[in-house]
């Protein structure tokens, strides 16, 4: 067979498929998705972009480029980190060192929030996201709930100001605002809606975690004390202050932590209502409210 040639050994499409056999190799869950997007990420290339440039040889910076990409993602740095953005909802999200990676499983809070509201989501509604972050959840409800108006929370003023540009970006910033304190500490009431994806990982389970969760997620983000329930304990608490009569507290939860939460919930006067599970089967949403 013919030895190929320096064009092909060094095309965007020989890249790619090297990137994707190097991250199989290395048990990495979506190989030939990761190459894809860090090559389309070094290059500034677009999926279209990818495919038309196929046989394009690589400058020497370019390949130089990829391989530094590729190198952090074999350190088992996650490819949203990498580019610092990541989908949420259908909303193009960027991040920082100070913001979770949002997951599709927290998807499911923003389900179980509008089902929850059923006809009223065309109110006037006031929402608040505890522990905000990127600012997933809010804009998502934003997204959908046009007449809306929210407040996001978080400790990090790092996070904080990657939530304030994210609602810039798409064009919600009249609607929300952000305030820097524990949950929702800070906060007044009158709520209508108040989600949150709060720590909820015990201390010590931490260590058994993903390597790109544990080593690139901030750990204030995802310690949750020892039981896993510390914060969801101080939101509880607080959620008949914040909370308006009749109103709505959804909570994404941790694996194996309904029973917990819902006896918490009930401890502190609230009314649990439907758990809703996301795509794996898992309990992953709990909405609760103050009264009926």
């Amino acid at each position: 067979m013919p030895a190929a040639s320096t064009e092909t050994a060094r095309s965007v499409a020989t890249m790619r498929r090297r990137l994707a056999r190097q991250f199989s190799e290395a048990g990495l869950d979506t190989p030939d998705l990761d190459a894809r997007v860090l090559v389309g990420h070094a290059l500034a290339l677009d999926h279209a972009a990818l495919a038309a440039q196929a046989d394009r040889r690589l400058s020497d910076r370019e390949a130089a480029a990829v391989a530094a990409l590729a190198q952090r993602r074999l350190g088992r740095e996650p490819v949203a980190r990498i580019v610092g953005a990541k989908e949420f909802w259908g909303l193009p999200l960027t991040l920082n060192a100070e913001t979770l990676v949002p997951r599709p499983e927290t998807e499911t809070v923003v389900e179980a929030a509008l089902a929850a509201l059923g006809e009223d989501r065309g109110q006037a509604l006031r929402i608040a996201d505890l522990d905000t972050g990127s600012g997933a959840l809010l804009l998502a409800l934003l997204s959908e709930l046009p007449a809306a108006q929210g407040v996001g929370t978080d400790i990090s003023l790092s996070a904080l100001g990657c939530a304030r540009s994210n609602a810039a970006a798409l064009g919600v910033e009249n609607r929300a605002s952000f305030v820097a304190c524990d949950h929702g500490s800070a906060l007044g009431g009158g709520f209508d809606l108040v989600v949150a994806n709060p720590p909820y990982v015990a201390s010590a389970a931490i260590a058994g975690l993903q390597p790109e969760v544990r080593n690139f997620d901030p750990r204030r983000a995802l310690d949750g004390g020892p039981d896993g329930l510390l914060a969801y304990r101080a939101i509880a608490g607080d959620a008949r202050r914040i909370l308006a009569r009749h109103g709505l507290l959804v909570l994404e939860l941790g694996a194996g932590e309904l029973e917990a939460v819902t006896a918490l919930a009930a401890e502190a006067g609230l009314i649990p209502g439907p758990c809703r599970r996301d795509l794996g089967g898992l309990p992953r949403a709990l909405a609760v409210k103050v009264s009926t």
